[in-house]
């Protein structure tokens, strides 16, 4: 072992030039990994150890460690690689995808794990690994550069840019040789490195003007139009026009929960009682926790559908897909009132903390869709598949054949010869034709689904991606806090609690939050989303507990928020603040995605800070960031959901609804907070607190708080709308009747 480091490095084709890292370092990743580190590849020497190894062991990041010890001699994203290729006249690669990315994971055994291609690299370029996770910043500016080239987005994500950081050429997936379509990846390196050389000036004026056009598409030009103008029905209009009347969600495939908004669409029912809008959105849940996109044995939801059925997943599972669609089941649940619904949100957060909490009570961000086969090869989905004997094996003949029938898993299958669990029949269907009681079918359901779950977790698992990211876990804050209020469901409470105290005593350092949490450490500035979606998850934990720690927070963080990435000049928020790197574009991020962007979060954030604390300059900010987007959102405001869920908010209103229970009995309040929890009201703020220090405390905060009381030992509620309050009362009934008020159009009680 004491030559291991400078063996591993001089095996590595053209790397003579760079010195080897200091020893001491490696020494400090062996420690880190432990004595038991079996390295990812298929390039290991007789001793167990890699044949090669570059400069990523010494990163943090899964996705970066799982080509610790590819061939290529890769650099993490820095100065030093770029300074390198200006030295040595080369062209740089910037590879970047994540730990989960099935794509990726090709590219890596056909092409980074391949000698051959491994050695073209390093002797003709400087190549440069990037997590996506880690770093939004670099990924959405090369993400833009490659749609401004004509190539459609995705990871694996490949640019080729100049040592000053301009693209190029670009593209995602390249297979390792020529094929019907076009080049391999070696003989796009070797028609790259030869422009390089034969013409480099035409090469230095292609990244010229393909930075120019980034740098146009990522900051929006100045506002010219009102945001009066924008109109959610006719933006529900353009849901319709495409919606899949057989299997809900946008017509075609792949299907994407995000694609269709149904958050949209239940604020239009409740606008205006457009019945298409509810029943679309209705439609879209029932199918999507029916189909084979949710994991109908542990629960939560894979990451896209690539049939129109919802029936063959992308196996990947998301912190952020799950946590978010938690919150649009439950609004479902309080929009539509079908149990089922609610009954998906438990599931959903026992997953994620079944399968996704850390130890300290963060969330990692993803697992895999590979995991290994009885045979030992890597397969997509095999984990999650079933054959009927696999069944009876594990429940028993008889109950084995009834789960079969009712989850559609058959010996031809549906996937690779196997099954993927989904339902075609309601449960009433299934117990007609099986000869039993709907609740005695349940039963069988219920209990078997545990089983095969306990089964399931002795197969080889799916890898995990480990890092703790602040935004991700900010949208699981507010999942939990959300649901705990609504369900009454005070551990779910208390595990947004347990998160926002982990992070805030992890990632929350001299008032500013880190984006990352790795291996026992804090990582990296955070950027627009991770204050954005903290701040968020900090609103609904102060309204789901009361306690003013959490609001105080949240606006700890927007004042940090407003002093880094807001734009004085046009509004708006920066997705990189004053302490980021610089890089060749600075994006202000607009259009809402499989996340929505930290823009349409900060106008809700802002929205709902005025209302809390009726400070005007939270709105001030808000309708300065409308304005700042008006323009796109009235040419494209489907790419605006959650802009428009704000625009929503602040237009109808919102209601300020304090709760006031007597001291040290919260439980006095659960009549009225029944009421609260059978509402969809999503313009409106809460304070439930009870007396004494814990309304003290919120009233130096929320000042619709100040001089309201319990009476008589009873818990009282207050309604105020519009600068106007309502009498108070401790009557349920009258409460649920002043939550309804102005309620009308077809709106849900």
């Amino acid at each position: 072992m004491e030559n291991f480091l400078e063996e591993l490095y001089l095996e590595l084709p053209g790397t003579d030039q760079l010195p080897p890292p200091p020893r001491q370092l490696f020494e400090e990743f062996r420690q880190r990994r432990g004595d038991n580190y079996r390295p990812r590849t298929r390039h290991l020497r007789p001793d167990g150890f890699a044949k090669f190894t570059n400069r990523l062991f010494l990163e943090t990041s899964p996705y970066l460690l799982q080509h610790a010890h590819n061939p290529v001699n890769w650099f993490p994203w820095g100065s030093e690689p770029f300074e390198l290729a200006r030295q040595l006249g080369r062209p740089v690669l910037v590879s970047i995808g994540y730990a989960t990315c099935h794509w990726c994971h090709v590219m890596e055994e056909e092409s980074f794990e391949d000698e051959e291609i491994a050695r073209f690299l390093n002797r003709n370029f400087i190549a440069i690994k990037v997590d996506r996770e880690e770093r939004p910043d670099v990924d959405t500016v090369y993400m833009t550069a490659v749609h401004a080239m004509g190539v459609q987005g995705g990871w694996p994500l490949n640019v080729f840019v100049t040592p000053d950081r301009r693209p190029f050429y670009g593209g995602t997936y390249f297979p390792p040789t020529d094929h019907g379509r076009g080049p391999g990846f070696l003989s796009v390196l070797r028609q790259l490195r030869e422009a390089y050389d034969r013409d480099p000036e035409r090469v230095t004026q292609a990244g010229l003007q393909v930075t120019q056009v980034v740098q146009g598409m990522l900051a929006p030009a100045e506002n010219d139009r009102s945001t009066h103008q924008i109109s959610l029905a006719q933006t529900v209009q353009a849901y319709r026009d495409r919606f899949d009347p057989a299997n809900g969600g946008m017509a075609g495939a792949p299907k994407f929960p995000s694609s269709l908004p149904v958050r949209l669409l239940l604020r239009q029912y409740l606008a205006s009682g457009d019945r298409d809008a509810i029943a679309m959105a209705d439609l879209t849940l029932r199918r999507m926790a029916a189909g084979g996109i949710y994991d109908q044995i542990g629960g939560g939801f894979h990451r896209y559908a690539t049939d129109q059925r919802w029936l063959i997943p992308h196996f990947e599972k998301m912190l952020y897909d799950n946590a978010q669609l938690a919150v649009t089941y439950l609004e479902g649940y309080q929009s539509i009132g079908d149990h089922d619904h609610a009954v998906v949100v438990r599931e959903i957060l026992r997953y994620l903390q079944r399968e996704l909490m850390s130890p300290q009570g963060g969330f990692f961000a993803a697992t895999d869709a590979d995991s290994l086969t009885d045979s030992g090869h890597r397969e997509e989905g095999f984990f999650f598949t079933w054959k009927p004997q696999e069944l009876i094996a594990s429940l028993g003949k008889e109950r084995g054949d009834v789960v079969a029938a009712c989850l559609g898993v058959t010996e031809a299958g549906n996937f690779e010869g196997r099954g993927i669990p989904h339902r075609e029949k309601s449960i009433a269907q299934l117990a007609g034709e099986l000869t039993l009681t709907e609740e005695g079918l349940r039963t069988i359901l219920d209990e078997s689904r545990e089983l095969l779950y306990q089964v399931r977790s002795r197969r080889p698992a799916p890898l995990r991606d480990e890092k703790i990211l602040a935004s991700w876990n900010g949208l699981a804050i507010s999942a939990f806090a959300r649901a705990g209020l609504v369900l009454d469901e005070p551990a779910a409470v208390e595990q947004a609690r347990g998160t926002a105290g982990f992070l805030w005593e992890n990632m929350v350092h001299g008032g500013r939050l880190a984006h990352s949490y790795q291996e026992g450490a804090a990582k990296g500035e955070g950027f627009l989303d991770d204050y954005a979606f903290l701040i968020a998850g900090l609103i609904d934990l102060f309204e789901a507990s009361g306690e003013a720690r959490w609001l105080d927070r949240a606006l700890q963080l927007a004042k940090v928020t407003q002093e880094e990435f807001a734009d004085p000049d046009r509004g708006g928020y920066f997705m990189t603040g004053s302490r980021h790197e610089e890089l060749i574009a600075r994006e202000k991020p607009a259009y809402d995605g499989v996340v929505p962007s930290g823009n349409s979060v900060m106008v809700m954030n802002l929205l709902r800070l005025h209302f809390l604390t009726e400070e005007p300059r939270y709105l001030e900010q808000a309708k300065r960031t409308l304005d700042a987007f008006a323009s796109q959102i009235s040419a494209n405001p489907t790419a605006f959901s959650e802009m428009l869920a704000a625009l929503d908010f602040l237009a109808n209103d919102p209601k300020q609804i304090a709760v006031v229970a007597p001291r040290g009995d919260r439980q006095a309040a659960q009549g009225i907070l029944a009421k609260l929890r059978g509402v969809f009201l999503p313009s409106r703020v809460v304070a439930i607190v009870s007396e004494g220090e814990e309304l003290e405390q919120a009233s130096e905060l929320v000042p619709f708080l100040k001089g309201k009381s319990a009476q008589g030992g009873k818990a009282v509620a207050y309604v105020c709308e519009n600068k106007s309050c309502r009498l108070p009362t401790s009557d349920a009934e009258e409460f649920g009747r002043l939550l309804k008020a102005g309620l009308n159009n077809g709106r849900l009680a």
